[in-house]
């Protein structure tokens, strides 16, 4: 069905009214996950620096530093259970009052992290803590993506969803950007001894603030306009999950697949380079956040173009694009790192930012488009979530083993090979959703029951 024909509400001209409406619900999904994500990212980065020393001394620091990723690797794998519980709600009474929820619930583990005493204090009891409280940041997290996707892509027109679905994704690089430049200030004005024993806190300690202007401002919006159509009719679905599988396991397998090669190396970029930077290459702590953050800067603006350019030419030829890309670019990736150059590593990061988010901004639309409305919201949790946890969960985790157990980059090169490989090949068999029209699959529903 062409995009003219669709009898989609948010499809055509919209008036000043309903333009503003679209720009405010976009705005706030872009702001909720940016406070999310950068609360998610502090905890990342405070992994690569100071949770093996803090939480893990007893370890060697390899090891401290593979326990600490493994505590980041368990809050993914709550993922699929927040998927299931917020996609469940989120379906049957809103997405807006779903976001509201992920928000305050990240909020309260994030600050969670920064009043936890440190195993010199409590012994045993800091990392399974720290263990607990990066669970409920991995269940709420994945209540936050669906339903921000969601708010911004079904208040859209058609024409431009791919263009408002990246508003959310851009919170990725703006809460990794917020992330880095806290710790820069910290690292750069405290002593490494206070820093230690202090400093790391503070980034968790002021998520209050930003956790604070985020709910004033998701409290605002209006809830999604497709989804509310399904509640004034009375046709949420009682299941949501036995539906998404029974009519879209498909569409579960490939979004799921499609989505583990820009998240594992997303978190590459952003978590393993920081520990490998610092702790093999040598380099300063504060030079490698100065990395990211460029990185994730420039990474910013490609994922908007990406993500426009989806709407012109079709999701699938753009993540293809940065598929090809991150295969071709991962032995220059380690190769431009290990030089310890700078500006080695800065060319490296944000090259391969660039092809991450080639795939990472259409990926909010496409997955979308893949489900009917009264499932859509648990279908693209579930896809996601599933497909974090085999990428992005155990991508620091592996990337960490494969240099320890072999002192080389090559393999880590190679295991991004496979994931971009085994992207590519899912969005290959996926079929082009950009001209499908939202509203078509909620009439659709109704004459199929």
């Amino acid at each position: 069905m062409s995009r003219t024909a669709s009898s989609d509400p948010t499809l055509e001209s919209l008036n000043g009214g309903q333009l503003r409406t679209v720009r405010r619900v976009a705005l706030a999904s872009a702001i909720g996950t940016t406070v999310e994500w950068y609360d998610y990212f502090i905890y990342a980065t405070a992994t690569a620096l100071v949770f093996g020393k803090l939480f893990f001394p007893e370890f060697s620091p390899a090891a401290g530093t593979m326990a600490a990723f493994a505590t980041f690797t368990v809050g993914f794998f709550i993922r699929p259970l927040g998927a299931v519980v917020f996609g469940h709600l989120g379906d049957r009474i809103g997405r807006k009052r779903m976001l509201v929820l992920s928000l305050m619930m990240m909020g309260v583990a994030t600050v969670g992290v920064g009043l936890l005493p440190t195993f010199a204090a409590v012994g045993i009891a800091a990392p399974i803590l720290l263990l607990a409280l990066r669970m409920i940041q991995g269940f709420a997290v994945s209540g936050e993506w669906g339903g921000a996707v969601l708010m911004a892509v079904e208040h859209a027109p058609a024409h431009k969803r791919g263009w408002y679905g990246s508003w959310p994704q851009i919170g990725v690089p703006a809460g990794l950007v917020l992330a880095n430049l806290v710790f820069i200030v910290l690292t750069t004005s405290l002593t490494p001894e206070a820093f230690l024993e202090w400093g790391w806190r503070v980034p968790f300690l002021i998520s209050v603030v930003l956790i604070l202007i985020g709910l004033y401002i998701r409290l605002r919006v209006e809830e999604s306009p497709v989804f509310a159509k399904v509640r004034q009719a009375g046709a949420a679905t009682r299941l949501p999950l036995a539906v998404a599988f029974r009519k879209y396991p498909k569409a579960i397998a490939l979004g799921s697949l499609a989505t583990v090669a820009t998240t594992a190396v997303g978190y590459i970029i952003s978590t393993y380079s920081l520990s490998y930077g610092t702790q093999i290459i040598g380099l300063d702590r504060s030079v490698m956040l100065w990395a990211v953050l460029v990185a994730a800067l420039i990474g910013a603006l490609g994922l908007l173009f990406f993500s426009r350019l989806s709407d012109r030419i079709g999701r699938r030829p753009v993540f293809l694009a940065g598929a090809v890309g991150q295969i071709l670019w991962a032995f220059p990736f380690f190769g431009l790192i290990n030089t310890a150059s700078i500006w080695g590593v800065l060319v490296a990061l944000c090259v391969m930012q660039l092809l991450t988010y080639a795939m990472y901004g259409p990926i909010a639309a496409m997955l979308a488009e893949l489900f009917g409305t009264k499932v859509r919201y648990t279908g693209i949790s579930i896809a996601y979530q599933i497909g974090s946890i085999l990428g992005a969960g155990f991508a620091p985790l592996v990337a960490t083993g494969i240099f320890a157990a072999t002192g080389s980059t090559v393999m880590i090169a190679l295991y991004i090979i496979g994931l971009s490989v085994v992207s590519l090949i899912a969005v290959v068999l996926m079929k082009e959703t950009s001209s499908d029209s939202l509203e078509e699959k909620l009439v659709t529903e109704k004459h199929s029951g």
